[in-house]
């Protein structure tokens, strides 16, 4: 088998979600996060529109936006018995990170082009940063909860109406690896060969 073809493998097979609170609050270099999001920039891409951005929070602002995005969630959320839990598990998020990216797909000027096509472009860009993260022994978790989606997210980082927020990025070292992967529907079921 094709060395390349293995190495990529292994690393797509290997790849796994980390959850924040699991990361052991060791730095990654900024110049790695930079190569992964490298990586994410050859994402596929219709009519060469390149509809994914990021916006980076390091490690001396991670807190800054976990504290930003549970007040968001506190403002904009009703009063309910649960409201303080939730609230302190997005201050808290990030405390073992330390990066935090949030990934949204900017609509494009090629009305022509779906906006599911550019979401799916995001998409594409989000799983080679996390599939980069792995090749560099980088825990990754790709969150949605909380404000993620919410409008008031959006408005908090200044987008347009038209983009698409697609999750909040936790990414940090752990010192145990994750679980073993797993798939519970057989490949076979998912394919049709005609």
């Amino acid at each position: 088998m094709n060395p390349s073809f293995l190495s990529l493998q292994h690393i797509i097979q290997n790849r796994r979600t980390t959850k924040p609170p699991k990361m052991n609050g060791q730095s990654i270099p900024d110049d790695l996060i930079q190569e992964i999001l490298a990586l994410a920039d050859w994402a596929p891409t219709h009519g060469h529109t390149e509809p994914w951005r990021f916006v980076v929070y390091g490690p001396e602002k991670v807190k800054d936006f976990c504290q930003s995005h549970a007040d968001l969630f506190r403002r904009h959320t009703p009063e309910d018995k649960t409201l303080e839990v939730k609230y302190e598990k997005l201050l808290h998020m990030g405390d073992q990170a330390s990066h935090v990216i949030v990934a949204y797909m900017q609509r494009g000027d090629l009305p022509k082009i779906p906006a599911l096509e550019e979401i799916a472009a995001t998409s594409c860009a989000i799983q080679n940063l996390l599939l980069g993260a792995t090749a560099l022994d980088i825990a990754t978790y790709w969150g949605s909860g909380g404000m993620a989606y919410h409008p008031a997210m959006k408005q908090m980082l200044q987008l347009r109406e038209e983009d698409v927020v697609l999750g909040i990025l936790y990414l940090g070292y752990a010192d145990s690896p994750g679980p073993s992967g797993k798939r519970t529907i057989p490949l076979e079921e998912k394919i049709r060969w005609m």
